[in-house]
């Protein structure tokens, strides 16, 4: 997620030029790939074993314990969601298949009581349900590493959650309606389960397919590729397949009057831009950008980890890594190039590897935003060490308030610190071990377990492994003091 801006910018990327063109499709319709197609909502990647990269082992969270459930092992959503924009209503028809954990008689899904469910089955047959404030509870015989399909039917007016933030530019988190009737999706922490029944904690990861229909001339938005598009009756149905597995917090959807630009490819990945009728020509010509933000990113980290990357224009203060389609809120802060940069970054820190409890919300932060200064002293000439130092004053005054990086205040989710503590850490550890060693660390942790989730237990350890240097002086430092070391650049 983009840090929100300080009332003094550290650096000001907005005169930077040097736009990529684009050629606009916004009327054209890839056709369906039948090899590809959804049926229902829902679709299994292909391949034997197809779910086994779903396979992981969920955590209870330990900064945010009452959103998910380690009993539940997600490996495939099939969504197939209906928006109604004048009742402002959401009808769903999810398909989940997920593993069961351990040996039990009910299962408990993360769903906003506003969604009213009115049947569920598992594996075809009609299964005792019950709705507990944002709890499901599915009943049944589930045994350990038993795999289930469960079948949801359900509908409401979905409303967002609130955010534990003090945050300025978002208050809550889910599904978001606009006064004309369009709807998108930010969910950072949680809050996915404001429009559908999930496992809303980072630790458990799954294939998603989307089936969204809207009203014409709206039209659904999701993560992955756009496989098909169907009219007929006055409405439009987009199908959409996410090719990679995902965390709940890296979904997007959004239903709207979008039009679709398409943009040089980069490395061969396709890229597209979404954005409402309407939007500002600015934040267009913004997006346009992007090629340009990835190349640069590419030549850090390597190759894209994944088949496609879009970016979706939403009606908020804020921006969001959502995965292969990020989202991004439609003001000129959260379309400036360091933003697309950022945001970017995330598709291997955050993305590819994702930490599996929220206390490690640095891991994905720190090196994004030590990417983003990085950027920024290429692109603007100010020397590195003047932006660090700028940041160091900054994240003196957030850790003095909202905590360490790395144990912070629940009720301050996403400040300032989290940010720049570690990015602070991550320029003293390149030069205690040097260039060298440090980026070819950074550069080899996304594949080090490719489209898995780990704890700091874990990185921290091959941090060191991959660099030979004892570190732990500069992780308790800049990780979980109280007080923030002193900046030595």
């Amino acid at each position: 997620m983009k840090v929100r801006r300080h009332t003094a910018a550290l650096v000001s990327a907005a005169a930077l030029a040097g736009l990529t063109a684009c050629t606009s499709s916004d009327s054209s319709t890839p056709a369906a790939d039948p090899s590809s197609s959804v049926s229902g909502g829902s679709s299994s990647p292909e391949g034997a074993g197809e779910y086994d990269a779903a396979v992981s082992e969920p955590v209870e969270d330990s900064v945010y314990p009452d959103i998910g459930e380690p009993d539940v092992d997600a490996l495939h959503y099939g969504l197939d969601l209906t928006w109604d924009p004048t009742g402002r209503t959401l009808t769903g028809a999810e398909t989940l298949t997920f593993r069961s954990t351990g040996d039990t008689d009910q299962v408990q899904l993360d769903l906003e009581p506003q969604l009213v469910v009115s049947a569920v089955q598992v594996d075809g047959a009609d299964a005792t349900f019950e709705q507990q404030d944002k709890n499901l509870l599915v009943s049944g015989a589930f045994a350990a590493d038993g795999q289930y399909e469960l079948s949801i039917a359900y509908s409401g007016r979905p409303q967002p959650v609130e955010a534990p933030t003090t945050r300025s530019d978002f208050s809550t988190t889910g599904f978001t309606v606009t006064d004309d009737g369009s709807a998108w999706t930010m969910q950072e922490p949680y809050g996915a389960y404001s429009w559908y029944a999930v496992n809303d904690q980072p630790s458990d990861k799954a294939f998603y397919d989307f089936t969204l229909t809207v009203p014409a001339p709206m039209r659904g938005v999701a993560n992955g590729e756009l496989v098909g598009v169907d009219r007929a009756d006055g409405n439009t149905t987009s199908t959409f397949h996410l090719d990679s597995t995902t965390s709940s917090y890296l979904v997007t959807v959004a239903f709207g009057k979008y039009r679709r630009l398409d943009a040089p490819p980069v490395s061969g990945v396709p890229i597209t831009y979404w954005f409402p009728k309407g939007t500002p020509k600015k934040y267009v010509k913004n997006l346009r950008y992007t090629p340009t933000a990835l190349e640069w990113v590419e030549s850090k980290l390597g190759d894209y980890p994944w088949s496609s990357l879009g970016i979706l224009l939403v009606d908020s203060n804020s921006g969001m890594e959502t995965q292969t389609m990020i989202t991004l809120g439609d003001t000129d802060y959260t379309t400036q190039k360091d933003t697309i940069v950022h945001e970017i970054v995330h598709q291997w820190y955050g993305d590819r590897v994702t930490p599996d409890d929220w206390r490690d919300l640095w891991m994905n932060e720190g090196m994004a935003m030590y990417l983003q200064f990085v950027w920024q002293s290429e692109n603007t000439g100010i020397p590195m060490q003047t932006i660090l130092r700028q940041a160091a004053a900054y994240e003196k005054q957030s850790r003095s308030v909202n905590g360490p990086p790395a144990a912070y205040d629940p009720k301050t989710f996403g400040e300032i610190q989290v940010y720049y503590g570690p990015a602070l850490m991550w320029d003293e550890i390149r030069r205690r071990v040097g260039d060298e060693k440090f980026w070819a660390m950074v550069k080899a942790w996304p594949e080090s377990d490719a489209d898995g989730t780990v704890s700091r237990d874990e990185y921290l350890p091959w941090v060191e492994e991959q660099t030979g240097a004892d570190l732990q002086d500069l992780f308790d430092g800049w990780l979980l003091a109280e007080v923030s070391p002193t900046f030595g650049g």
